[in-house]
């Protein structure tokens, strides 16, 4: 008999602008293959900043999908973009949790399922998961992914207060705990050494082979005799952390010397978020005949585009040491060289040597960049440089996951 799982995530199609869309639309799609039978309680669009249609058509057909009522306090009930904070904890969407509640009760009631689930980065997910644990009885997994507080996050002394409490809240109630890398799994060992080790476990990130499979035989395999280099990144930059200026400072330094130019090289810098922003630090260093900086395509087509570059870029900076940012599986999946922009000290950096690739640079260090793009670009060109194997593939699919999530939901029914 199958077995139904509620499944409660804000980032849901259309939202766009969020990889966390993928790890729940992949569960949804995913999980029957191991006897659970999703449902998903996700917001209304209307609480959505920025939406992609085009997303919608991977929701599975027959899944019971349901919208609740859902505000952005910022947008909605701000003026001029401000707003009481008491108006936003422990977050924008915090309107999205009474209509969240009384939806997951009607969908209890009515479907019977036999776990909950919910995501963050949105604290409210976990909020409603929370509520309904409390009044359902029901096992609830909470996937983390990430820790809740960081250093730097939240800033305001209030909302610190309120993830505080809700972290607590919800390691103490739910079943099992998930996150996506090893060193934010082994942080809340160490910061709540009460908790069983064993309620802690570790689901990464993937890619979905389903939508890969469509654009295979649709993108060449080799760069044609005479066409530059292309180098891709495709996703947010971001000022702390994700800052592309010391790349694009390698990049000038090498077309300074005469080692790249227009012909030999083109770069790619595909949906940035801060666009007008990138294109000036593009424009500063004289770089636009080399550095495209171009707006979000839909995700089948970002897909595409990696297919069709020759390698790929990744930036992760030290205050993301303890994330992984999802798009590197797909990255693994495109089977293309990766250029890692990281701190070789962080959890990204971790996977990729443990992957196989070699080629890493200090990802705010524009000598280490410019360095590294030396031995790389050459090895690019030549078809010599590593792109990951089989192995490291087959681990990296969202169904593999989904496999890993259904086998957690079989003990917590238990």
């Amino acid at each position: 008999m199958t077995k139904r799982a509620l499944l409660i995530a804000f980032h849901f199609p259309p939202q766009a602008a969020s990889s966390g869309i993928q790890r729940t639309l992949s569960f949804s799609k995913h999980l029957g293959r191991f006897g659970w039978e999703p449902m998903v309680l996700t917001a209304h669009p209307r609480a959505y900043a920025q939406q992609n249609p085009s997303q919608l058509a991977s929701i599975p057909a027959k899944m019971v999908l349901r919208r609740a009522f859902a505000l952005d306090t910022k947008r909605h009930l701000g003026w001029r973009g401000r707003y009481s904070e008491l108006m936003a904890l422990p977050d924008r969407w915090i309107s999205w949790w009474a209509h969240g509640v009384l939806t997951g009760l009607r969908l209890v009631r009515e479907h019977k399922p036999e776990v909950l689930w919910s995501t963050f980065p949105i604290a409210t997910a976990h909020l409603i998961g929370l509520t309904l644990q409390r009044m359902t009885g029901l096992p609830w997994v909470a996937d983390f992914r990430d820790p809740m507080l960081q250093p730097s996050y939240p800033v305001s002394p209030r909302q610190r207060g309120f993830y505080s409490w809700l972290e607590r809240q919800t390691l103490q109630r739910c079943r099992y705990a998930v996150f996506t890398t090893q060193s934010a799994l082994d942080s809340y060992r160490t910061r709540f050494p009460e908790i069983d080790p064993g309620k802690l476990h570790l689901i990464e990130n993937g890619y979905d082979e389903d939508e890969f499979g469509a654009l295979i035989g649709n993108t060449p395999d080799t760069r044609a005799i005479g066409q530059p280099v292309t180098l891709l990144h495709s996703g947010v930059l971001y000022r702390n952390g994700r800052d592309p200026e010391p790349f694009i400072q390698a990049l000038a330094a090498l077309k300074a010397t005469g080692r790249i130019d227009a012909a030999s090289l083109r770069v790619i810098l595909r949906a940035p978020g801060d666009m007008a922003g990138v294109k000036a630090k593009v424009e500063r260093h004289g770089m636009t005949d080399i550095v495209s900086v171009l707006p979000p395509v839909p995700y089948s087509e970002a897909l595409a585009e990696m297919l069709a570059a020759d390698a790929l870029l990744l930036f992760q900076g030290t205050p993301f040491n303890s994330q992984i940012p999802a798009k590197v599986y797909e990255y693994f999946r495109a089977r293309k060289p990766i250029l890692g922009l990281v701190d070789p000290a962080g959890e990204t950096a971790t996977v990729l040597r443990n992957a196989g690739f070699a080629s890493i640079a200090a990802a705010d260090q524009s000598g280490s960049i410019e360095s590294a793009l030396t031995q790389f670009i050459p090895a690019v060109r030549d078809g010599s440089a590593y792109v990951a194997s089989d192995e490291v593939i087959a681990r990296s699919t969202r169904t593999h996951k989904a496999g890993q999530l259904a086998a957690l939901f079989d003990e917590a029914g238990k």
